[in-house]
């Protein structure tokens, strides 16, 4: 895709979130006047660190669309799954995939714990659950050897630590370079302990 293409399509698409906003509160109102650097170029980071990414990704909890959105915009060769248990959200989510033309996205309604199996290739989760709570979510959807890309806060050190307690794994800590101290977490290996 041209980068002009991608760039028209990223306007579009923030604003369709300024515009939903005020009915659903896809983003937090207070950072929708630095959409683009807090939400959009946020989100961009995945789909740079996961640039040889290939197969199916599975965007977990995904609301407004971040990172799962972007990265439909950004990797159109991905076949990209969107899922979020709220009808509103999804409503929304329907209506950028149709409006930007996202061929490769398709959009699902149901609960995480209750959707079958995913084994997607790439998982993402951005502002959805701390980690050892994302951790079954992870076990059950990834592929056995698939990777999630997690966007995490400053606390993302305290959320691995506790993780462990119950799981081991491979992480990886790509420093954010929209938030001082967060991270997008690369992990794979997930497995259960004892």
């Amino acid at each position: 895709m041209s980068a002009s293409r991608e760039a028209e399509q990223l306007g579009q698409y923030a604003a369709l979130l300024r515009k939903w906003n005020p009915a659903i509160n896809l983003v937090a109102p207070s950072t929708l006047a630095d959409l683009e650097s807090r939400h959009i170029i946020d989100s961009q980071q995945v789909a740079a660190l996961a640039h040889s990414a290939q197969g199916a990704w599975l965007d977990l909890g995904s609301g407004g669309g971040l990172p799962g959105i972007v990265l439909a915009i950004c990797r159109p060769g991905l076949s990209i799954t969107l899922l979020d248990s709220d009808q509103r959200k999804a409503a929304f989510l329907r209506t950028a995939v149709r409006t930007l033309g996202l061929v490769n996205c398709t959009v699902l309604c149901a609960r995480i714990e209750q959707h079958p199996p995913a084994d997607a290739d790439h998982i993402s989760a951005r502002a959805l659950a701390p980690l050892d709570r994302l951790m079954p979510y992870l076990a059950r959807h990834l592929a056995k050897n698939g990777t999630a890309w997690l966007m995490k806060g400053r606390n993302w050190q305290h959320e691995a630590e506790v993780a462990q307690r119950d799981w081991t794994f491979d992480m990886k800590a790509h420093p954010s370079r929209t938030e001082a101290g967060a991270a997008i977490l690369q992990i794979s290996g997930i497995v259960r302990r004892g």
